[in-house]
């Protein structure tokens, strides 16, 4: 699966499934992203071969700018964000918008009905992102993150079933 969107001022923008040759950049990404919480080579490792997520990058001329992360739940309908990351030089473009639409069509695409996530409540940036695509609050967790920082969660349905049309018979 490779999706290419053309985006305004991009000669090309792809989202497509991570490769193992990805993660150095990967790496990179984190370290310019998060102060804390940061995933490991390991953890990237085991989930590009793992079956039970969706872990997509962002790229454009070739050069990867970001990632996203999604958890599939065994037993259940439910599709966890884990972690996204856009280079701040990427960001401001509609690119992270592009990437949590494609996130989403895979967690579709694997049968989920909800998109759930957790984003630190400072963060306002994400929150308005996420309030955009339709994700609305429904709790918090309270030292959540390494930082001790709260966290809100929120949760977005993704997929509704298809309506199956009753036919009625009408007997006369």
């Amino acid at each position: 699966m490779s999706i290419v969107w053309s985006v305004v001022g991009v000669s090309e923008l792809c989202v497509r499934p991570v490769v193992v040759e990805d993660i150095d950049r990967l790496l990179e990404i984190e370290t310019i992203c998060f102060v804390s919480d940061r995933l490991s080579r390991r953890s990237f490792q085991r989930w590009v071969k793992g079956d039970n997520s969706i872990l997509l990058v962002l790229e454009t001329d070739g050069q990867v700018w970001g990632y996203g992360l999604v958890l599939l739940h065994k037993g259940t309908r439910l599709a966890r964000l884990y972690s996204i990351a856009l280079h701040p030089q990427m960001r401001g473009r509609g690119h992270a918008n592009v990437l949590m639409q494609a996130l989403e069509a895979a967690a579709v695409d694997a049968d989920r009905l909800f998109m759930r996530l957790e984003v630190a409540k400072q963060n306002q940036a994400a929150i308005q992102l996420y309030e955009r695509l339709g994700y609305r609050a429904f709790g918090e967790f309270l030292g959540y993150y390494e930082d001790h920082s709260d966290a809100l969660r929120m949760q977005k349905r993704i997929r509704y079933p298809e309506r199956v049309r009753e036919e009625s018979f009408v007997p006369w």
